[in-house]
């Protein structure tokens, strides 16, 4: 659980925008139902431009 909440405080601040309009953070979720049962994941993460920095959960 610590790295989780260390990794979304970095995004976080990360999506300040230290000299510039802040950053909106994206996440995404997703369920799925298959012949393994059902599986979870998401992921978060901030881009601008063509530099993307995210984490998959």
């Amino acid at each position: 659980m610590k790295p989780l909440l260390l990794t979304l405080s970095l995004l976080a601040l990360a999506a300040c925008g230290v000299d510039g309009e802040p950053l909106k953070p994206a996440a995404t979720a997703s369920v799925n139902i298959g012949k393994n049962g059902v599986t979870t994941s998401g992921g978060v993460g901030v881009s601008k431009g063509p530099l993307s920095i995210g984490w998959r959960l």
